[in-house]
């Protein structure tokens, strides 16, 4: 068994989902396919349901027309105007947002957003059978069981492992297609696993079904050394080790989803990250090996940042009781410390910025004092040497910093990058 997960980017139109189903055809085995929305679609999806939460009927219809239109238009290139694999969805997403909205808008987000998913795969699947390749699709939600914790829920691995092996296990099929980032409570009621977590369930099917491998299939070539996009001379690293890759995705390395490494890691299955632009091209593992491995600097930007600064109103040190009321505000609120820094007098965090940061910050201002810089950017370089921090830090100003043997990293005022 391999499991296979393409992302947004790769099916974002009809090219792309004939792409898939030719990088797919030339691999034998059980194989199941996970599939992200189409494109941007998530970004539509979360628009559609900022209308529903503000109840703006006219501009639920219109992001509703532009969503239909978007994938009638793949429907269209791929089989001539037959909408069949997509209209039940429609149709029960339009009751959905006919509805009166609760008060929780992440309960809300849930029932709305995966709709993406199951767009997408419903194409998917279709047209592998137009082209002769016999599959399954599958609903996810009824085999990836987890918590309430809407928008961010943990999965039930027991139940999870349960009902995957028994789905699998009795297919009489090869081939699978299904969703990635969604599951569903024990109530039959939809949960999403995080954003971007469509590599998250992939690495739970593989772990729950003793995959070979999970291929990730992206638009790089590989796990690079720094993102293309702001840093030019990225190169790709061809091996790394769980340990490197989870340390990367702390730091915030968009390539692989934070939770993905860790399942496939305690039952030592490869991650193959390829290029679905170039799938002949050999791209990046992670597996099992030596942590002492020399590898490049690597570096990690982290853009929208808040460094926050709190100091106790009374001048008392900052203690485990008062570090222990800082946590619990921000897992309260669901807000990661991208980067923490303690004195006698004052700790700081380096955190995205969010809608939930001032509420936050409302409730530490009850017992510190509380300063905070915005439009900051975050950038991290493991395996620094001197050079690398010298090209990071050229005309940059140094707001804070954070340097370890292997890691370091720079707090610095937005503004754009350029390199010689």
């Amino acid at each position: 068994m391999r499991v296979f997960k393409f992302g947004g980017a790769s099916v974002k139109d009809a090219d792309g989902v004939k792409n898939l189903a030719n990088i797919v055809k030339s691999y034998e085995g059980k194989l199941v396919i996970v599939v992200s929305a189409m494109g941007k679609t998530t970004n539509a999806m979360e628009a559609i349901v900022e209308a529903y939460m503000n109840r703006d009927a006219e501009m639920i219809r219109e992001l509703l027309d532009k969503l239909k239109a978007y994938h009638a238009a793949i429907v269209h290139d791929l089989f001539n105007d037959d909408n069949r694999c997509i209209e039940h969805h429609l149709s029960e997403l339009k009751v959905k947002l006919e509805t009166e909205p609760s008060l929780n808008y992440d309960f809300e987000y849930d029932q709305i957003v995966p709709y993406g998913e199951l767009l997408s795969t419903s194409i998917v699947s279709a047209y592998l059978s137009q082209v002769a390749m016999v599959n399954e699709w599958i609903d996810i939600r009824k085999y990836i069981r987890t918590d309430d914790c809407y928008r961010s829920a943990n999965v039930d691995w027991d139940l999870t492992m349960q009902l995957m092996q028994g789905k699998f296990s009795t297919s009489e099929f090869r081939l699978f297609v299904t969703q990635g980032f969604i599951g569903s409570t024990p109530n039959n009621l939809t949960t999403t696993l995080g954003r971007e977590g469509s590599d998250y369930t992939g690495a739970i099917i593989a772990y729950t079904l003793d995959a070979d491998y999970l291929a990730i299939w992206k638009d790089v070539p590989g796990v690079l050394n720094a993102d293309p996009r702001w840093y030019p001379a990225a190169t790709k690293i061809n091996e790394l080790s769980y340990w490197e890759a989870i340390e990367l995705t702390y730091y915030g390395a968009q390539v692989i989803h934070p939770k993905t490494l860790k399942p496939l890691q305690n039952k030592q299955i490869p991650l193959h990250v390829n290029s679905f632009i170039e799938p002949a091209v050999s791209g990046t593992v992670i597996k099992s090996s030596e942590q002492n491995i020399e590898l490049q600097p690597i570096f990690v930007l982290k853009r929208e940042q808040v460094l926050i600064s709190m100091s106790p109103k009374d001048f008392s040190f900052i203690m485990e009781e008062s570090l222990s009321g800082i946590f619990q505000v921000f897992s309260r609120n669901r807000i990661k410390l991208n980067m923490m820094q303690t004195s006698a007098l004052n700790f700081s965090v380096c955190v995205d910025d969010s809608k939930r940061l001032p509420k936050a910050i409302k409730e530490l201002q009850q017992q510190f004092d509380v300063r905070y810089n915005e439009d900051m950017e975050l950038v991290t370089i493991r395996h620094y040497n001197e050079a690398a921090i010298e090209e990071m830090l050229n005309g940059k100003e140094v707001v804070d910093s954070q340097v370890s043997r292997k890691t370091a990293r720079y707090v610095l005022k937005a503004s754009e990058w350029r390199f010689v």
